[in-house]
């Protein structure tokens, strides 16, 4: 219970995104507690102590805003999939331009 109370984030997600050279990479979607920080490297620093390299996430995204939940209280990994590629086709669009 005390790792719970200590970690600086509040709630994560893991999707499944697209990638040119894998085909499909691991995404963290990562909500913080109120007054703590935390960075991407921080993230995926944790995970490898705790997993395998293959099931640790590439990229961090920082989410203020709740995530989407199903009438039974599950997240609706799809929808943050779809705002996650929607997101990323915006953005290279943008730097391509």
């Amino acid at each position: 219970m005390l790792w719970r109370a200590i970690r600086p984030w509040r709630r994560g997600v893991v999707i499944g995104v697209p990638d040119d050279k894998w085909g499909e990479v691991v995404h963290a979607i990562v909500q913080l507690r109120e007054g703590h920080g935390a960075s991407e490297a921080d993230i995926i620093d944790h995970c490898r102590r705790l997993i395998a390299g293959y099931k640790c996430p590439r990229s961090v995204t920082f989410r203020t805003q709740p995530f989407p939940v199903s009438g039974a209280g599950k997240v609706l990994k799809r929808e943050l999939r779809n705002e996650y590629v929607e997101m990323r086709g915006t953005a290279r669009k943008s730097s391509s331009a």
